[in-house]
């Protein structure tokens, strides 16, 4: 059974168990960038939550979704409105290919939504990446082809 469980002082060492090192950085950030992310978030009152994704009570996984900071190199078709930005979402290599990935970020989003309200969310995903790149797209996410060096934009109204 997959759960989250909203990061705190008491779980966050458990992330850095988190096997990725077949991910290059260039996909994705390390854990301990995500967990700064998370605190900056905190301390500047972003909405938002980062969660630890546990598969019968073991940490798989990390998944940060919060009030999106406008950056120079987001997509025009954000530009002006609020949004949130995926900033780190990461599973256990042992973890993926179950179909984790997928039910997590739906139910990440049902959360935050249901929160914070509604607004179109973002992800960068690097041009090489392409399983996350069609994983993202069977979510409704749609490549905007727009791009920071070697990141695609990808938008979900």
């Amino acid at each position: 059974m997959t759960t989250l469980e909203v990061l705190d002082k008491n779980n966050q060492r458990e992330a850095l168990g988190i096997d990725r090192e077949d991910v290059s950085l260039d996909f994705v950030d390390s854990v301990e960038d995500i967990l700064e992310q998370n605190r900056y978030g905190e301390e500047h009152g972003y909405k938002g939550h980062t969660y630890l994704v546990r598969s019968d009570g073991r940490c798989v996984g990390i998944i940060l979704m919060g009030e999106g900071i406008p950056w120079e190199v987001d997509p025009p078709q954000i530009a002006g409105r609020p949004f949130y930005r995926i900033m780190g979402f990461i599973i256990d290599r042992a973890y993926r290919r179950r179909g984790i990935g997928s039910q997590v970020l739906e139910e990440v989003i049902r959360r935050i939504f249901r929160e914070f309200g509604p607004r179109p969310i973002v992800i960068g995903c690097h041009m090489d990446n392409i399983s996350a790149l069609e994983m993202y797209q069977r979510h409704g996410f749609v490549n905007t082809y727009f791009m920071d060096e070697d990141d695609y934009f990808l938008i979900r109204e």
